[in-house]
C-alpha cells in the first residue's frame, strides 16, 4: 500500500457495475485473537483482517509467548490458546493507536498470577480513555503505575489474576472495556458479576454471542448492567474459525451505490451477522438503496435519487456516522446525526473533525456535545470543488474513507479530481487496500 500524499481521488464517470470482496471485521478479528489465545487448542482464524490494529495485536501475543502465525496472503492467523495461562510473566507493549488491542490486552494480561508488563502506544492513544478498565483491575487486585496522566496510557500493570465477584465498571467511555472483561471472567477465580451503566449495546452484543458459539453463556437476565460470568472454558467449535466481512468496510461502498448508481455485488456477506453495523444498510434500504441477500451475496443498486434528509440516531453503529455525514453534502438538503458522544475519544474527535471539513466544503455545520447538524450547499461545493480542496484526516482511517467516497462523484461533470486526501496510508489502521479497490471498481464499471 503505496498512496501518494495527498491522494487526488479519480471520480466516477459511469455507474458502479462490479463486485468486491470485503476485508474481515476489524472487531470480530481481534476478539477472536483473544479468545483463542484464551482456548485450549490450536485454532486457525479464516478471513482475518491484516491490517495495523490486528498486527498490533498479534505482535503483542508473540511477545507474550503464545504460538502465532499469520499469513496475510491465505488471510488466516493459527494462533495456540493457553487455556487461560498468559506465558510470559514480563514484556513492554505497544498498541499504537488501536482501543481493541489496548483494552483487549490490559484485560487479558491481568490473568497472570505474577506478571508486570509496561504497555505504550502513540501520542494519540495517551488521550483516549482507559480508567473505567483499569480502576475494575485494581478492585480486582492488580497494581497500575502511571507513566503520565493517571487513567491513560503508558503505564505500567502488575497483575495477581482476577479474584470474580462484584465487580463496578465505569464503560460509559467505551464498550471495549466491558468486553475486554468479558472474555476474561471466566478464568476468574470465582464467578464474576459485571456491573456497568450506560454502555452502548452493539459491540457488547457481538462479544456475548462470540462467547455463546464458544461454549461460554454469560447471564443477561438483568440486562446490560449486571452480567454474570462464570467460570469455564472457550472452546472452538473446530479448529477453523471464519470471521465474518467487515459491515462497517461495506457502509463505504452501500454509500458509493447511493452516491452514484449502477450494481455492486458484495461476496461473502454473512446472512447472521454478529455485527450491529447491519444498521447501516437499513438505514439506507429505508431511504430507497436495494439490498438483497442471495446466498452468501448482496447485490445492492439504486433505482431512483435518495435523499438522506432527517434525524439520524447512530448511537448503536457510530463507526459509520462519518460515512453518512460525507453523503450530506450530495444526498441531502439537512441531516442532523445524534448519539455519537462517545465518538470524540476515538482515533481522533470525530466530530470535530468531520465538522471542520465538511465546513471546508463550504457546509454549514453546527456540533454539539453529541450531535451533528449539518446544513448543505450544493453550490458552495461545486465553487470550493472548482479550485480543489484538500481533506485532513486527522490520522482516522474513517475521515479518510467517508471523503474518499463524496471525491468519487464527478460533482463538475468534467471527470477530473476535485477531492484530495491528506495521509490515505491512514486507512492501513482496518483495510488497507481500500483506495486500490476504490480505483479498480471505477475503471471497471468504466470499462
Amino acid at each position: 500500500m503505496n498512496y501518494p500524499d495527498p491522494l487526488s481521488v479519480q471520480p466516477f464517470q459511469a455507474p458502479i457495475r462490479g463486485r468486491i470482496r470485503l476485508p474481515g471485521s476489524k472487531s470480530l478479528t481481534n476478539r477472536a485473537l483473544v479468545l483463542a489465545a484464551l482456548g485450549d487448542a490450536p485454532v486457525t482464524l479464516t478471513g482475518a483482517l491484516f491490517s495495523r490494529d490486528t498486527q498490533i495485536l498479534c505482535a503483542a501475543l508473540d511477545a507474550l509467548g503464545f504460538v502465532v502465525r499469520a499469513n496475510s496472503d491465505a488471510a488466516t492467523i493459527y494462533i495456540e490458546g493457553q487455556g487461560g495461562a498468559i506465558p510470559r510473566p514480563k514484556a513492554r507493549l505497544h498498541v499504537g493507536n488501536a482501543g481493541t488491542a489496548a483494552r483487549f490486552l490490559t484485560a487479558l494480561l491481568s490473568l497472570h498470577p505474577e506478571g508486570e508488563y509496561f504497555l505504550d502506544g502513540d501520542p494519540e492513544m495517551y488521550h483516549r480513555p482507559m480508567a473505567g478498565l483499569l480502576d475494575a483491575l485494581v478492585g480486582q487486585g492488580a497494581e497500575v503505575e502511571y507513566a503520565g496522566i493517571a487513567g491513560h496510557f503508558p503505564f505500567t500493570l502488575k497483575t495477581h489474576g482476577l479474584a470474580g465477584g462484584r465487580v463496578a465498571l465505569d464503560a460509559r467511555a467505551s464498550s471495549q472495556m466491558l468486553s475486554a472483561l468479558i472474555m476474561v471472567a471466566p478464568f476468574a477465580r470465582e464467578p464474576m458479576s459485571l456491573l456497568t451503566e450506560g454502555t452502548r449495546p452493539a459491540f457488547v452484543e457481538m462479544t456475548l454471542q462470540l462467547m455463546e458459539r464458544l461454549g461460554v453463556h454469560v447471564d443477561c437476565s438483568r440486562g446490560l448492567s449486571e452480567l454474570l460470568v462464570r467460570q469455564g472454558r472457550i472452546v472452538f467449535p473446530s479448529a477453523i474459525f471464519a470471521i465474518e466481512p467487515d459491515l462497517t468496510a461495506s457502509s463505504y461502498f452501500l454509500g458509493l451505490v447511493a452516491l452514484l448508481g449502477g450494481r455492486l455485488v458484495l461476496e461473502g456477506m454473512p446472512e447472521d451477522s454478529l455485527q450491529g453495523d447491519i444498521a447501516f444498510a437499513e438505514l439506507l434500504k429505508k431511504a430507497g438503496l436495494e439490498i438483497r441477500q442471495d446466498g452468501s451475496d448482496w447485490f445492492v443498486s439504486r433505482q431512483q435519487p435518495l435523499s438522506l434528509d432527517g434525524r439520524f440516531d447512530m448511537e448503536t453503529f457510530s463507526d459509520t456516522f462519518l460515512t453518512l455525514a460525507a453523503l450530506a453534502p450530495a444526498l441531502a438538503e439537512s441531516m442532523e446525526i445524534e448519539g455519537i458522544g462517545h465518538t470524540r475519544f476515538q482515533e481522533t474527535d470525530r466530530i470535530e473533525a468531520m465538522r471542520c471539513e465538511l465546513k471546508r466544503l463550504g457546509q454549514r455545520v453546527t456540533a454539539e456535545a453529541a450531535s451533528l447538524r449539518i446544513e448543505t450547499d450544493l453550490e458552495e461545493l461545486k465553487s470550493i470543488a472548482r479550485k480543489g480542496v484538500a481533506i485532513d484526516t486527522y490520522k482516522d482511517h474513517r475521515v479518510a474513507m467517508s471523503f474518499g467516497i463524496l471525491g468519487s462523484l464527478d460533482l463538475l461533470g468534467d471527470g477530473l479530481p476535485w477531492l484530495r486526501i491528506n495521509d490515505p496510508a491512514c486507512c492501513g489502521k482496518t483495510f488497507p487496500e481500500f483506495f486500490n479497490q476504490l480505483e479498480s471498481l471505477r475503471q471497471n464499471s468504466e470499462a
